[in-house]
């Protein structure tokens, strides 16, 4: 289903600002579906993430987001999937009253170094809308099929080999 038809996709501004002067491309949507923006890393030198460690990754920019919204770090799939590059603390929280330069969270589960260049898709920027709740404190919750069933109550379908 296309979303832009009926009216589904949420369209807000929101001001962005460069830390550094940078021809580094601003967060973008790939493809028209896409739900994430690609963000990019703004270096003065690559940064080399060795097995098992951990890099902070600077972007460059800094956002301004309205009220009763987030921006959700999220990782790359090809960076995942080839070389086993994720976000840390995926998906990492930016809340909408933080000024600050918008940084990623790299770590190399992979078995070889990864070398992050300037100017990379590191990550994805996923904007989106934040409830409030107020808590009503009760006694007894509703009684559902599931009830408290945790992890792994469905069970594992597994498939039958041959």
């Amino acid at each position: 289903m296309d979303n832009s038809s009926n009216g589904t996709i949420i369209h807000i501004h929101v001001p962005i600002s460069r830390v550094r002067r940078s021809s580094i491309p601003l967060p973008q949507y790939a493809t028209e579906g896409s739900s994430g923006m690609d963000l990019y890393a703004d270096l003065d030198e690559h940064v080399t993430i060795l097995p098992g460690e951990v890099a902070t990754i600077p972007t460059g920019i800094r956002i301004s987001l309205p009220r009763g919204f987030e921006a959700q770090v999220r990782p790359r799939s090809g960076l995942a999937l080839e070389h086993r590059i994720t976000v840390l603390n995926t998906p990492g929280t930016i809340d909408s009253d933080y000024r600050g330069e918008i940084h990623v969270i790299l770590i190399n589960f992979g078995h070889l170094p990864f070398v992050v260049h300037s100017g990379d898709r590191i990550a994805q920027l996923v904007i989106a809308p934040v409830a409030h709740v107020e808590w009503t404190e009760t006694e007894a919750l509703d009684i559902t099929d599931r009830g408290e069933g945790g992890f792994g109550h469905t069970g594992i379908r597994r498939r039958q080999t041959f």
